[in-house]
């Protein structure tokens, strides 16, 4: 199925989670901010959250500073 990872399109299986488009993009062990058609998913609810045909994700990294 099709949908948009930081405004990019990207094909993932139906039933994809947000932990499987994470391993899939190689992005694990690192702190990220999903955010789902305009939602914050919390990092709680990745597994459990299941992608939809023409989503839009943005995955930002979290970058410390002071």
């Amino acid at each position: 199925m099709n949908i948009q990872v930081n405004g990019e399109p990207k094909q993932v299986s139906i039933g994809c989670s947000i932990t499987d488009l994470l391993l899939l993009l190689e992005i694990t062990g690192r702190r990220v901010a999903v955010e789902l058609n305009k939602e914050i998913v919390p990092k709680s609810l990745h597994a459990t959250t299941i992608l939809q045909e023409n989503d839009c994700v943005e995955v930002v990294h979290a970058i410390g500073g002071g």
